[in-house]
């Protein structure tokens, strides 16, 4: 194996192990956006799609400060005002992407799966869906040159 082939290889390990923590980091954010949503919707008496873009902020936040502490550590060297905003944005267009994806397969769900499982299982499409949003676009422009 020649050097660049050998570098190429650690560099491809090396996202891969990224991509890993930020799943890990994502799922920790999937527990804190079911929590929120199902205490907004059965306590609070929201629908889920008034719920939804809280407890999807909710976890976005939670994303945020442990992907800077542990999927993206060298990020910490740039200041937070100009990481936030990126992956803020990134996340917005994550949530529109979200919000519709919950809205469609909640549609289709509602007639065959019953309350409260018909808003959790499309919550989960929508967030397996956003997650490869959501990872592409704050590695390429958030994270870019970490």
């Amino acid at each position: 194996m020649t050097r660049v082939a050998a570098v190429i290889q650690q560099a491809d390990r090396k996202e891969v192990a990224r991509f890993f923590k930020f799943a890990v980091v994502g799922t920790i954010g999937a527990i804190v956006d079911f929590a929120v949503l199902n205490f907004l919707v059965l306590v609070v008496d929201l629908t889920p799609l008034q719920a939804n873009p809280i407890s999807f902020t909710c976890a976005v936040l939670s994303n945020f400060t442990w992907n800077r502490l542990w999927t993206f550590p060298e990020s910490r060297k740039f200041k937070k005002r100009s990481q936030l905003p990126k992956f803020f944005a990134v996340n917005l267009i994550g949530l529109i992407i979200n919000q519709v994806v919950l809205a469609v397969t909640l549609m289709i769900l509602q007639p065959f799966v019953a309350h409260p499982w018909d808003y959790n299982l499309a919550k989960a499409v929508a967030i397996c869906i956003v997650l490869f949003w959501n990872f592409g676009v704050n590695r390429l422009w958030t994270y870019r040159g970490i």
